[in-house]
């Protein structure tokens, strides 16, 4: 569970990174003024950070009301049917591969705690009760993470602008991926320098494509 936090924060800072190191480059590609760089990337820390968490919000929100809902389904069904309730957790456990002696013997044991065989019924739904957490903090780290990420690269353009500043946001958006690829190769595969190298790609790629663009429809600000 613990390892699953942290695995989403670091995809939020990630989210923010990327966006926002392309956006600055897809801008300053354009030759707009620093200021005109400063308000967009702004604009897209606010606009990204508040769409990432209204949409864990809402994901998080609609998989606790299924899980709700499935459970109290299942817990009239077992006040009204127990017998038949308890067949088809015994059936659900041999369908994943549990003996008929031993799925026979735990569906008989489960039923008498319904909070127990409420619990094993969600999990063979695929939904772990004690894994969901709250919707709430979901929307807000996701918020937190995606801000920062976003932030990170607007840093140089507060003190300077121009090729300096995007050499700058450059640097420390090329820094922040390795970082996070080495981290999510860690809570991942393990291959923590091969999760490096793909994140450091795969940013260059989208700022590469979106500085190309700014190049492409060049204008000047003033």
């Amino acid at each position: 569970m613990q390892s699953g936090a942290t695995r989403a924060a670091v995809l939020g800072v990630s989210d923010g990174l990327v966006t926002n190191v392309s956006l600055i480059l897809g801008v300053a590609g354009a030759d707009v003024s620093g200021k005109v760089v400063l308000l967009v990337g702004f604009a897209s820390l606010v606009a990204g950070a508040a769409s990432m968490a209204v949409g864990e919000y809402v994901s998080m929100a609609a998989q606790v009301d299924l899980l709700r809902r499935l459970l109290r389904e299942f817990g009239e069904h077992l006040k009204q049917n127990p017998e038949s309730a308890r067949q088809s957790l015994e059936e659900s456990f041999v369908r994943g591969g549990i003996g008929n002696a031993t799925a026979h013997s735990a569906s008989l044991q489960l039923v008498l705690v319904p909070a127990h065989a409420e619990a094993a019924y969600a999990r063979l739904l695929g939904l772990d009760p004690d894994e969901l957490g709250s919707p709430w903090k979901a929307a807000a780290t996701s918020l937190v993470t995606f801000a920062g990420g976003a932030l990170l690269p607007l840093l140089p353009w507060l003190f300077t602008s121009g090729q300096m500043a995007a050499l700058a946001s450059i640097a420390l958006g090329a820094a922040a991926a390795v970082v996070i690829g080495a981290i999510l190769g860690r809570l991942g595969s393990g291959k923590v320098f091969a999760s490096a190298a793909r994140q450091l790609l795969s940013l260059a790629l989208a700022a590469a494509a979106t500085w190309g663009a700014g190049r492409l429809f060049k204008v000047t600000v003033t």
